[in-house]
């Protein structure tokens, strides 16, 4: 009987994905747990393994997006047919399947689509983008005939480019599939302007141009303006026109839900930093890793939480639910967004250990290699802007949380002690909070048991 492969859902908010890539060829024998499909998230790629062994019947195509739970492929036994209502899908992508006119003098028409699918490693296209070679000249050697970054290697110099991106041009992986399908040369497609590369909708509209008997702007046609999504008319005529689509959109309809559907209010307090600075010249005199200024407010964060349990918690059908465990969200700053990967159970690691793992997951996070599940769960955010010069600001809360912590940049404040002028480090906290969940003293007494806990860092091991 058919196993079914259906487009996973990897963590409470994903709603869907895109297929980048199958990892094995339709028809091949596969095992169980074997990575048969790259996808695309709002927020990472990641790869999806195969619910059991048996043929590969695949029934997505790159390029298309599905909800999830949808069914992508199937995995048959020898000799069972795939059901008739599993029939692969043929056509390309919907947004770019519009019937062809009439050739006319002068129209420009798209390159004839290669022979076949194109089955190549993220790592082997970026090195053909690199290398600005062809990825169809080259012969794989992977499992499956599937193109690894040594085959891309071994083609001559000076074959032509085709269907990559020159190495000048950044396309996400989405756009370099999409491409190969459709027989669309990547040098030729305007890089969005806004975000600096070629993405999958970017290759839609410009192929798009192409069956429309137009010759493709220089950059990214404008598809909408403000008004037709509900905004205000547009007071100018605008010089870019930046699209809610992919990590931009997410975050977008996030931070605008989160605003609307809590009671927000910040409140700010001064923390002084002298102990952690002594703590920190201590360890590199020992010898030690030295964590940073936002690993010790982490930590303090994680041990306030677990003190007061009420800011550890979220609002419900039920009610106010408050969580058991303090998994605690640190923001990074990506390209073009904003990740945050979730530091689990916080506020039961030591400071060295969890200085390590903040290490790990920001570079995950900038290097885009971080898993969907190091980006769900979190019960409480962290970020900051101190690095930029900022002092105070008002982060928005990540819903579905109650609170988010804000930190501003260390500097030096000028006070009198014993009638002495004299200077202090300090930097400021800037907590955001649900007032559906506890009012303005219990937030406070929160901030400030943060503020205690960095006054003395030992208490953070």
């Amino acid at each position: 009987m058919a196993l079914d492969v259906p487009m996973p859902k990897l963590g409470l908010t994903m709603e869907e994905a895109t297929i980048i890539e199958w990892l094995v060829a339709d028809g091949a024998h596969v095992d169980g747990d074997q990575p048969i499909m790259l996808i695309e998230t709002d927020k990472t790629e990641t790869e999806v393994g195969a619910p059991g062994g048996g043929r590969l019947h695949q029934i997505g195509v790159p390029g298309q997006t599905f909800a999830c739970g949808e069914l992508v492929g199937q995995i048959l036994a020898d000799g069972e047919l795939p059901p008739a209502a599993a029939a692969p899908v043929t056509a390309a992508a919907p947004t770019v399947t519009a019937a062809a006119p009439v050739p006319r003098a002068g129209d420009v028409a798209p390159p004839p689509p290669p022979s076949g699918r194109l089955l190549a490693s993220p790592n082997a296209r970026r090195v053909a983008a690199e290398q600005g070679v062809t990825l169809h000249h080259a012969r794989g050697t992977g499992p499956g005939g599937r193109i690894v970054s040594e085959d891309v290697l071994s083609v001559p110099a000076g074959t032509a480019v085709s269907h990559v991106a020159p190495a000048a041009t950044v396309a996400t992986i989405a756009a370099r599939n999409l491409a190969d399908l459709l027989g669309v040369d990547l040098a030729q497609v305007p890089a969005d302007p806004v975000e600096r590369r070629i993405t999958r909708d970017c290759v839609a509209l410009y192929v798009r141009s192409l069956l429309s008997g137009g010759a493709p702007n220089s950059s990214v046609p404008v598809t909408r303006t403000v008004s037709d999504s509900g905004g205000s008319p547009l007071l100018q005529e605008p010089t870019d026109t930046i699209r809610l689509t992919g990590m931009r959109g997410t975050i977008a309809r996030r931070m605008h839900a989160s605003l609307q559907e809590m009671a927000q209010l910040t409140l700010t307090m001064d923390a002084d930093m002298t102990a952690v600075l002594a703590d920190r010249t201590e360890r590199k005199d020992a010898g030690q890793p030295v964590p940073s200024l936002t690993d010790y407010v982490v930590a303090a964060t994680a041990r306030a939480l677990a003190v007061h349990p009420r800011m550890n918690a979220q609002v419900t059908g039920s009610g106010i639910a408050l969580l058991p465990q303090v998994h605690l969200g640190l923001a990074v700053a990506v390209d073009n967004g904003l990740l945050v990967p979730v530091i689990r159970n916080t506020a039961q690691r030591d400071l060295a250990d969890l200085a390590a793992e903040t290490s790990r997951l920001a570079g995950a996070a900038r290097n885009g290699t971080v898993s969907p599940a190091d980006l769900e769960g979190g019960t409480f955010s962290v970020s900051a802007l101190g690095a930029y010069g900022v002092d105070a600001f008002t982060p928005v809360i990540n819903p579905p949380n109650a609170g988010i912590l804000g930190v501003g940049r260390l500097r030096d404040d000028v006070i009198v002690v014993d009638a002495a002028v004299t200077t202090v480090k300090r930097l400021t906290l800037s907590l955001t909070w649900d007032h559906r969940v506890l009012d303005g003293v219990p937030a406070a007494e929160f901030c400030r048991t943060i503020v205690e806990l960095l006054a003395d860092p030992a208490r953070l091991d």
